[in-house]
């Protein structure tokens, strides 16, 4: 059995996935595909052979109450024929943001949420007895690996439980932070907080929508619920032992974002990978925490592992149409 085949059998949305005789060497992510385009980057995605597939957010285009377009949506993008030949040589997982959640921005007052839940769930194979299914919002993880080489992927859900952002009165701002209001909600914050805990993983990786370290452009950012962040930053200083990588969507750009947390033993990193369909391409936008330049050509992002090391070594990669290779930078976990 090959190693993807292998994969595929074994990957579903359990709390302790565990494929005991696999090392995870290649991961790939990605978020905003429009379900119409009929040029995507699947066949540069698989030219990099990556071990699992994780998905961002904006999986598709909906924007509407009518849970029947949402589902021909997901049918449409999921009949694209290089899409369908990822499923057969990769496995899949992921998370939703707010045009697939089915409103753009959206938070927790979106009518049809649960509706909405089961669509991507059934878009994504995830199995009737999955854990996710039995809980409100899609958050997940699985432990992909074995000993001393696990890799845990706990993908958050930003949207289903969020409250509601403060809208911004300044120029090309369209929210302002505030320093009450919940990202989560509190059944999410205490799994996200046990997943933590109890990761025996060498390496975190934190799925976010949308993107974490950034503070200055105004868009739909974790600052702008700081309280959140602020706990989000508690529970990575709490659980320190256990250390985590973000990586994020949203925003039609990729980027890497670097901070030093006090009380932080390592750096923490927020690394960007969005518009695999269609990118921002006007004008820049500062960036305090960035590393290297602003990409704003459809893109995709690749963390490959080298576990030769004492420490794992993570070789982040952005590429792009026909496989052209934006960004890379090295960091030793």
């Amino acid at each position: 059995m090959t190693k993807n085949i292998l994969l595929c059998v074994l990957l579903t949305y359990s709390t302790a996935l565990q494929a005991q005789s696999v090392n995870i060497t290649t991961i790939a992510f990605g978020s905003c595909s429009h379900e119409d385009d009929s040029v995507q980057l699947w066949k540069e995605v698989l030219q990099q052979k990556p071990d699992v597939w994780v998905w961002l957010g904006d999986l598709i285009y909906a924007d509407t109450n009518d849970i029947n377009v949402i589902k021909e949506k997901y049918d449409r993008q999921k009949r694209h024929p290089d899409y369908q030949k990822l499923l057969a040589n990769c496995p899949v997982i992921g998370t939703w943001d707010d045009h697939d959640y089915g409103t753009n921005d959206g938070g927790k007052d979106f009518p049809i949420k649960k509706e909405s839940k089961e669509k991507i769930l059934d878009f994504l194979d995830v199995p009737a007895d999955a854990e996710v299914r039995k809980h409100d919002g899609v958050y997940s993880s699985c432990t992909l690996g074995a000993g001393e080489r696990k890799v845990k992927i706990i993908l958050l859900d930003t949207r289903y439980f969020r409250d509601n952002l403060q809208p911004s009165t300044k120029e090309n701002e369209r929210y302002t932070p505030a320093s009450k209001g919940d990202m989560l909600g509190e059944a999410q914050w205490e799994w996200l907080e046990n997943e933590l805990k109890n990761s025996d993983a060498a390496i975190n990786i934190i799925g976010s929508s949308i993107q974490f370290i950034p503070t200055q452009h105004g868009y739909e950012k974790w600052m702008n619920l700081s309280s959140s962040r602020e706990r989000m930053l508690d529970f990575l200083k709490k659980y320190s032992t256990k250390k985590t990588f973000i990586i994020s969507g949203d925003r039609h750009i990729a980027e890497l974002s670097r901070m030093k947390v006090t009380g932080l033993p390592y750096i923490l990193y927020d690394f960007t990978s969005s518009g695999l369909t269609h990118s921002w391409d006007a004008g820049t936008e500062e960036n305090k925490y960035r590393v290297g330049e602003l990409i704003k050509q459809k893109n995709f992002g690749v963390i490959t592992i080298d576990w030769s090391h004492a420490s794992p070594t993570l070789l982040l990669e952005v590429f792009g149409t026909h496989s052209k290779r934006y960004f890379t930078y090295t960091i030793v976990f």
